[in-house]
């Protein structure tokens, strides 16, 4: 069992600090929740009372119930901005809400007596039903704060029993007389009343639990995912220098520089220097997914022309598209288009873009990459005539380690994670990527950003 496991194991759910400020601050969310339905039955029953007893008297007890109300309020409000995780404060805040549930309570139960008071002798049905709706509604609702809730029961429970006594003391009748069948109905009642908060109790307590269980599966997640990201950025760190200097060795053999080479030897250390390159590229693709995960990746924002952009992306790749026997066509707008981003970044995501569409084309095919202007945006968009991707498959294109392919002779490997770096690049330009198409004809991936006034300022710093 890990460190941060036995911290939430070992606290009890209602013995630490921790869980006292949760269970204050889930009190109080209930209680601003039902603020207006409180009000709603705390009127009703002063109407009802106002009517059929003594007015003045109902107004006057309202008047009691209204001001622990506001107290309530002023006090749920101060602990919805409390902040600080203090200990003596959650003391504080716990105190002052017993006390406050206890003038509430003691002021219902006030309400609930001088109405009975005013009526004939036996019954009490409306007395009792309103005190029997406030202990349901603190059961229900109270069940938070444990001393909450057993001192409201407490309150209301000698009320019941004081309610349903004041036929039977004063001259106590025969066991079978109707005083005596409602005072049992009363025990009946408050055991369903006391039953119910248990149920709500135990409802609470688990939630509580499976909170516990997710903030300790969560921390147990970012431990590993941390020890991941660590390792990952290690290998890759460490891979990096030894096969940086193996590639430029066989590229410098490649080329000749060395000498001549045997006949033999020429498609072994090609396919070399293929695979060399391949493990670069997921080398620096880890490198870029690890740094963007930690937000450590870094942005020189100033104003492109999109043109420029699009012209020296079709340059770096040409020499694929050659190899390939694919053609290059380009698209632009009269007039230049500006955005403002890293060119770097956008670079990397073109490049993306075009060995996509280059991998996936039929050898004598074209790959098209044209730049539109519309309603202050910039779109530059590559679309290539080869197999097409379905749309249900949008979820794995961007994807990590995903690769679509519907394609029996692809001709270029790749890592599975250049479409998922291009999206991160994108959005963090504030733009969007996305594509269209269909099987058999062909998609087109596009970028999509914001446009704006490149000033003779901009333009020198670019």
């Amino acid at each position: 069992m890990t460190q941060v496991e036995k911290s939430f194991r070992n606290a009890s759910p209602w013995d630490s600090v921790s869980h006292l400020e949760q269970r204050l601050k889930d009190y109080v969310a209930i209680g601003r929740k039902l603020i207006w339905q409180r009000q709603a039955i705390f009127l009703a029953a002063t109407v009802l009372a106002a009517v059929y007893f003594n007015p003045f008297s109902a107004i006057l007890c309202y008047v009691g119930v209204l001001t622990t109300e506001v107290m309530d309020i002023i006090l749920n409000r101060r602990i919805a901005h409390w902040t600080d995780h203090s200990e003596r404060k959650a003391r504080q805040f716990l105190f002052w809400v017993i006390a406050n549930t206890m003038l509430s309570a003691g002021a219902i139960c006030l309400f609930v007596i001088k109405t009975a008071l005013q009526q004939p002798s036996g019954g009490h049905f409306t007395p009792l039903f309103f005190l029997f709706a406030a202990s349901l509604f603190a059961a229900m609702n109270n069940h938070q704060l444990i001393p909450v809730l057993i001192l409201r029961l407490i309150v209301y429970a000698a009320t019941f029993l004081y309610l349903s006594l004041m036929d039977i003391l004063p001259a106590p009748p025969a066991i079978t007389a109707q005083p005596w069948l409602e005072f049992f109905t009363t025990i009946f009642v408050l055991y369903f009343i006391l039953d119910c908060s248990f149920v709500f109790l135990k409802l609470y307590r688990r939630n509580l639990k499976q909170m516990d269980d997710l903030r300790v599966e969560h921390e147990k997640t970012l431990q590993a995912y941390e020890v991941k990201s660590k390792f990952l950025a290690t290998v890759s760190h460490e891979l990096r220098t030894p096969l940086t200097s193996i590639k430029a060795s066989i590229d410098l053999i490649n080329m000749g520089i060395v000498g001549s080479l045997p006949e033999k030897m020429v498609p072994v250390l090609q396919n070399a220097g293929k695979n060399s390159k391949r493990l670069a590229d997921l080398i620096n693709d880890l490198l870029d997914i690890q740094k963007i995960e930690a937000g450590e990746m870094v942005y020189r924002f100033s104003a492109i022309n999109a043109r420029d952009l699009v012209l020296e992306s079709l340059e770096a790749n040409r020499g694929l598209a050659d190899q390939l026997d694919i053609g290059l066509e380009s698209s632009f707008p009269q007039t230049d288009a500006y955005l403002e981003g890293d060119e770097s970044r956008l670079m990397q995501v073109m490049a993306n873009l075009l060995s996509n569409a280059l991998k996936f084309s039929q050898k004598g095919s074209k790959v098209t990459v044209s730049v539109h202007c519309d309603s202050g945006r910039v779109r530059i968009s590559v679309r290539d005539n080869g197999v097409g991707i379905a749309a249900e498959m949008r979820h794995l294109v961007f994807g990590k380690f995903t690769q679509i392919d519907n394609s029996d002779q692809r001709q270029v490997g790749g890592t599975g994670l250049g479409m998922h770096i291009s999206k991160q690049i994108v959005e963090r330009h504030g733009g969007i990527i996305d594509f269209t198409g269909e099987i058999g004809h062909g998609t087109t991936f596009f970028v999509e950003f914001a446009e704006i006034k490149a000033t003779p300022a901009a333009l020198a710093a670019a």
